[in-house]
């Protein structure tokens, strides 16, 4: 676990400009895709490919922030603790499902007992005694 003091980021005007650019080389690529959806000449998969170059632009100049940073360095710490983490086998994942369905089964005819045991005494016993 990482317990170094998390210091209080200021925010850079580089930084600022930069996501706004990222943003907007993104919402160009949608734009452009729509907006020439209505020309017959330019099929769709090259559309699709404008969008896709767009959004690796637009991560590729995100990703040259201190924001872009953080999250590198977030994503290799998330793969160095998955890592840690001890999978179960497929022999114990399916015991455990086979566990939970029989359980859940249990359980809905437990409560649809209970319910047609609260029913019949609302409708059978109480309401007959108010008439």
């Amino acid at each position: 676990m990482n317990t170094k003091a998390e210091q209080p980021k200021s925010v850079n005007a580089a930084d600022v400009g930069k996501l706004v650019l990222a943003v907007l080389v993104l919402a160009g690529g949608i734009f452009a895709y729509s907006w020439f959806s209505t020309d017959a000449n330019i099929p769709a998969s090259v559309r699709l490919i404008g969008v896709l170059v767009a959004l690796v632009v637009a991560l590729a100049i995100a990703a040259t922030t201190s924001l872009g940073r953080r999250v590198r360095g977030f994503l290799v710490e998330s793969q160095f603790e998955m890592r840690k983490v001890v999978w179960p086998t497929r022999d114990e994942t399916l015991k455990t499902t086979g566990i939970i369905i029989v359980v859940v089964i249990v359980l809905s005819l437990l409560l649809g007992l209970i319910d047609l045991i609260l029913k019949s005494v609302v409708l059978d016993w109480l309401l007959k005694l108010g008439s």
